[in-house]
């Protein structure tokens, strides 16, 4: 049974050190509670102590890590079932097939395709993650060798798929430096496929043909020393998958049912022939509860839906979705470009941003962090102020590329005019457009 805040709270150091990241031992003993932290974080916790805590510390769902360095991807460690309850907190993967009977050119296409398909949004990079390698020949000198071309090929994280314990055991040989996902266990390999994942230190999928199956599996696997698991239930038609992922998140979540307390993989090509229909299949695992996703080809039409829909899902529902605080160039301007400022809140970047553009008048666009917030709604919360703006505007280097300090703000902002042109001699604030569609007339005027 887990232990509450307080009970947990007699079992920490009591130093109130702040090094878990909280200002309290009792607040950290909440946030065990609620498993919003992880018991590691505290560094003066006794032995005795991590043994009784280890129960209430778990937090439902492993996180389980894929790969290494920079493109290793961290899946589970989920806390609801509902996004806006709290929030989603490791994004899906997606993963691109190839399998060992493929010809070379197709193969190259694909590990091609897999480089290429990344997208900037709001000063984010959009891209899959995952390469899962397929054996198909049964010939594992065929298969060792295709894990070693994807291997040099791309730094994305790799799946070994293979129900033959030696031919794994082959592809493991080529990149277990990259800590692969090994898939998958099942009741026939259980043992052997166990042994690899701990000679390595990696990763393993169990495969059950249901879910009562899936966590006896678990279970042998988590008593053998093997903990970091991925589940597959087995089912291959959207209904019974569809099921099984809210079974499962749920036994975990709401029973605290460890077996099945672990991330999962889906396959969405398997469930049909369509590319359409795969990409749509796709898209209700990302939000239900696909951890990684393999898909049978990319195409750019699928992939980029599918990848923004994902960024979507896993965004904090309580803070807004925010670009980068920083200078913006657009259309190469140069030091007779004017000066725009805005706030950073996703949207209204997007539309001043666009509306520039549109005008063909190259500008600087600066963009304040207001923590998300809109132009209006900063301004109101003391967060798009002179006192704000104008430190910004001295720090982030805008002065060293232009000649005519002529600064433009919002509409909306126009009560900060006098008080920025005070807190920024040698500049002139000028008053633009309220709404973003009169930018372009605006723009069209500008004189250097």
């Amino acid at each position: 049974m887990a232990l509450t805040g307080i009970q947990i709270f007699k079992l920490l150091p009591k130093t109130n050190c702040g090094e878990c990241g909280q200002p309290t031992c009792l607040a950290f003993a909440m946030r065990l509670a609620a498993g919003k932290a992880e018991l590691a974080a505290c560094p003066y916790v006794s032995e005795e102590a991590k043994a009784q805590l280890a129960e209430a510390s778990a937090l439902p769902i492993r996180v389980v890590t894929i790969g290494v360095g920079d493109r290793a991807l961290k899946i589970g460690g989920e806390t609801v079932a509902f996004r806006h309850e709290k929030r989603f907190e490791n994004p899906n993967g997606f993963a691109l097939l190839i399998t060992d009977t493929m010809d070379e050119s197709e193969v190259g296409a694909r590990l091609e395709r897999f480089k290429q398909l990344e997208y900037e949004r709001i000063g984010l990079t959009l891209r899959p993650e995952l390469i899962a390698v397929k054996d198909e020949s049964g010939d594992a000198s065929k298969f060792e060798a295709l894990v070693n071309k994807v291997k040099q090929a791309s730094d994305g994280s790799i799946i070994l798929m293979s129900s033959n314990p030696d031919i794994l055991a082959a592809g493991l040989k080529a990149c277990a430096d990259r800590k692969p996902l090994i898939y998958a266990a099942t009741k026939d390999n259980l043992e052997a496929v166990a042994s690899l994942a701990k000679g390595d230190s990696c990763p393993v999928a169990v495969k059950a043909s249901s879910l009562e199956e899936l966590a006896e599996l678990t279970t042998k696997l988590t008593e053998a020393g093997v903990k970091d698991i991925v589940l597959d239930s087995g089912s291959r038609t959207l209904r019974q998958a569809f099921e099984d992922q809210i079974i499962i998140r749920s036994a975990a979540l709401n029973k605290k049912f460890r077996p099945l307390g672990f991330p999962t993989i889906v396959f969405p090509g398997e469930m049909t022939d369509d590319p359409m229909k795969e990409a749509v299949i796709a898209s209700m695992f990302v939000a239900k509860y696909g951890s990684i996703i393999v898909l049978s080809d990319f195409q750019g039409e699928s992939l980029f839906p599918l990848l923004v829909e994902r960024l979507n899902i896993y965004t904090d529902p309580q803070r807004p979705l925010a670009t980068k605080e920083g200078i913006y160039e657009i259309g190469n301007p140069d030091e007779n470009s004017p000066v725009l400022i805005t706030t950073n809140f996703s949207l209204t970047y997007f539309i001043v941003s666009g509306e520039i553009e549109a005008s063909r008048v190259p500008s600087y666009l600066l963009v304040k962090d207001t923590e998300g917030l809109s132009v209006l709604t900063a301004w109101a919360a003391g967060k798009f102020v002179s006192d704000a703006i104008a430190p910004f505007v001295k720090k982030c280097g805008i002065e060293d590329k232009v000649k005519n300090h002529k600064l433009v703000i919002p509409g909306y902002a126009a009560s900060e005019s006098g008080g920025l042109e005070e807190e920024l001699p040698g500049w002139e604030v000028l008053v633009g457009p309220r709404d973003g569609s009169q930018i372009p007339a605006y723009l069209k005027m500008w004189k250097p």
